[in-house]
């Protein structure tokens, strides 16, 4: 069974993304975007599996246009790495699990 994505907006991001120890995966997405809503139940089946080890949100970036910006997402879907606060990945748009895996494990 996957688990539910958290959508955060703009106003949460310094606290549920910068504030958090350990890995947090950003989804940027919009309702429009067909690669988008393929790679959701993907991004559900990571947060499943790897539990607590990591937090997976999304942001909507028709009605989040702030954090959007300031991180430069250009294209969708856009996922940004952070852990403990700090960028340290990217990937824009949908991968298969095994390549999503690929780039999350060495930050683990």
């Amino acid at each position: 069974m996957s688990a539910e994505l958290e959508e955060i907006k703009d106003a949460e991001f310094e606290e549920k993304v910068l504030g958090r120890e350990g890995v947090t995966i950003v989804d940027f997405w919009a309702s429009w975007c067909g690669p988008c809503r393929m790679l959701a139940p993907t991004l559900k089946d990571i947060q499943s599996e790897l539990g607590d080890k990591i937090k997976i949100v999304k942001m909507n970036t028709d009605t989040e246009l702030q954090t959007a910006a300031q991180h430069g997402v250009q294209s969708l879907p856009t996922l940004l790495m952070f852990k403990n606060g700090e960028k340290v990945a990217n990937m824009i748009g949908n991968a298969p699990k095994s390549k999503l895996m690929t780039w999350i494990e060495p930050h683990l």
